[in-house]
């Protein structure tokens, strides 16, 4: 008897495992062999002005202001402008100013995690505006902006009243306005640049340079490696990331950024924190160098991806930053292509961002809720049935004295340790990755929870396979037979209840061990 469980328990194992494999692609990002060499660790902008204004050199007049859109529609900003010391008079106005049209101005782009003017940029615009650039930081328009659906084109022309507004603030140079774009931002400035050839330059933070489904199996992977998961864990990125969302939207996902970069003509500073897992730092670099001309690239050691680095009073702005950024706007057009080009400290990029392979059975996340969704109603229905079975069962026998139909004997325990099994270990998979994930994003290890959760789950995974096993092997030796009768002629409709909750529970329990093996959690090394 046991060596007919242990027997079978290992081809239901094997099976589940071969078709965990062939239901869709692995995970093997290519690693980075060739990295960038990077011509000074010193991050200061070649070919700066000697005379050009610093962070500090002027008081910031900060005012909100509301910025007209189509359609009437509107977002606010908040608007920062340099003013001498002690004054609230603009250097520009000053008796001793030179005679020239006008200041740089910036405008903002968002990423993905701000949203209000109040909320973001708040230290690097202000530093800047302090050095003699003034910059409008608009509130993103969120109407149309979701986690679904978020267009890069249509934000660029939403983004691009923001530019016409700056153009118009007495003081500045309309002819040398230019955009910060931080994260998300830099796939949508760069589409402005074209859109608006008569913007003067762009600075891209923490650009990813690379679709966002490639950046996000990217982020994904850099993260669970730095959480030190499982190798089996990562078979999830491909299968998560490249499948069609549940519910249709995430268009964006592919959008390609490169073609609008490859007719920059413009120039562009791009500035990366070394500590920033979320961003393909080396093939970025090399990609923007491939795309467009007057490149100017700096890494600031141990920067996040907002460049903050962490202090005992909390994340500040890297001291370097501000000054580089107001440098190189400042000393434009010399400083575009002063060496050096690409400066600071030594980024490390373990893998490359690729395309990401699509999923073969479970592509469609529709399909995929399906199936789940399915399985449960299955398993409901079963539950159902056999439970009103026994019940009827049980009410019968007092009445009437005899036994009643109801399923064999040694079918009821596998079966409800098969179900029990399927749900326990479905439902410790989602909150094992779901515990995993909110330690990668918080930069966190912890061994007791990412291998033990992880050795958890497969055992609960392993109980449901023996189950299966015992319950076939007691099916063979019945001969299929389900039902213990109540009579020498059971009645049809009794058995016909039992065996339909029996292979309801059966099926629905199947399809969720095979949604299990799909996700990883029955990898033997196939």
């Amino acid at each position: 008897m046991l060596f007919r469980t242990v027997a079978t328990s290992a081809a239901i194992l094997v099976a589940l495992a071969v078709a965990g494999a062939v239901a869709g692609p692995v995970w093997e990002p290519e690693p980075v062999t060739d990295h960038l060499r990077l011509a000074s660790s010193d991050t200061a902008i070649g070919g700066a002005s000697p005379d050009a204004g610093e962070p500090g050199d002027h008081d910031v007049r900060e005012t909100p202001v509301i910025i007209p859109l189509a359609d009437g529609r509107e977002v606010g900003g908040l608007l920062r402008e340099p003013v001498e010391r002690g004054t609230d008079t603009d250097p520009g106005d000053a008796p001793d100013a030179d005679d020239h049209p006008g200041r740089p101005g910036i405008v903002f782009v968002h990423g993905a995690g701000t949203g209000k003017a109040a909320d973001a940029f708040t230290q690097a615009a202000t530093s800047l505006a302090s050095a003699g650039i003034t910059t409008l930081v608009p509130d993103k328009r969120l109407d149309n902006y979701s986690t679904r659906h978020r267009d890069y084109e249509a934000m660029a022309r939403d983004y691009a009243f923001s530019v016409r507004f700056l153009r118009d603030v007495p003081g500045v140079d309309p002819d040398d306005v230019g955009l910060y774009a931080e994260s998300e931002g830099a796939w949508v400035s760069p589409v402005m640049m074209v859109n608006d050839p008569r913007l003067a330059f762009q600075i891209l933070v923490s650009a990813p340079i690379v679709p966002p489904r490639q950046q996000a199996a990217y982020a994904v992977d850099n993260y669970l490696r730095n959480t030190d998961v499982p190798a089996g864990v990562f078979r999830a990125i491909p299968r998560a990331v490249g499948m069609k969302v549940p519910g249709g939207g995430f268009e964006y996902a592919d959008f390609d950024v490169r073609p609008w970069l490859r007719q920059q003509q413009d120039p562009i500073l791009a500035v990366y924190g070394t500590d920033d897992a979320s961003m393909p730092l080396e093939q970025g670099t090399r990609e923007l160098l491939a795309d467009a001309d007057d490149v100017t690239v700096r890494f600031y050691d141990h920067a996040n991806h907002g460049i903050n680095v962490q202090t005992p009073g909390g994340l500040v702005l890297h001291p370097d930053f501000a000054r580089d950024v107001a440098d190189w706007v400042l000393g434009l057009p010399a400083t575009a292509s002063a060496p050096p080009q690409v400066a600071g400290a030594q980024p490390e990029q373990l893998y490359l961002a690729a395309p990401v392979p699509q999923p073969h059975w479970y592509g469609d996340g529709d399909w995929l809720v399906g199936v789940v969704v399915t399985a449960a109603g299955l398993l409901v229905v079963g539950s159902l049935l056999l439970g009103g079975v026994a019940v009827v069962r049980s009410l019968a026998r007092r009445r009437s004295g005899r036994p009643g139909v109801r399923l064999a004997r040694g079918l009821r325990g596998p079966l409800a340790w098969l179900a029990l099994g399927a749900v326990v270990t479905s439902l410790g998979l989602a909150a094992y990755l779901g515990v995993v994930a909110r330690l990668a994003l918080d930069y966190e290890k912890n061994d007791l929870v990412v291998q033990g959760g992880w050795i958890a789950v497969r055992v609960l995974g392993l109980v449901a396979v023996v189950a299966a096993a015992l319950l076939v092997n007691r099916l063979r030796d019945r001969r299929m037979s389900l039902v213990e009768p109540d009579g020498p002629e059971p009645r049809r409709p009794a058995v016909a209840v039992v065996s339909t909750g029996f292979w309801a529970t059966v099926l629905g329990s199947t399809a969720l061990l095979v949604t299990l093996a799909y996700w990883g959690a029955y990898q033997l090394g196939i």
